[in-house]
């Protein structure tokens, strides 16, 4: 799975050949979560402000 971005401890993986639907991975410590690319729903836990920061993040590059 390729590295995208890394912030504030964060790092945003996305993998091409992966399942549908198109989707990356936020990872956070012990936390990880991930991210539908076309409704951005989220699925898994994270700290609120680091959830924020992703989803800041998700808009900037859509």
């Amino acid at each position: 799975m390729g590295t995208k971005s890394r912030f504030l401890g964060i790092i945003i993986r996305m993998n091409l050949r992966e399942h549908v639907p198109p989707h990356f991975h936020a990872e956070y410590g012990e936390f990880e979560i991930t991210v539908d690319i076309k409704t951005g729903i989220v699925t898994g836990k994270f700290p609120r402000r680091a959830l924020i920061a992703v989803l800041d993040w998700y808009v900037i590059h859509q």
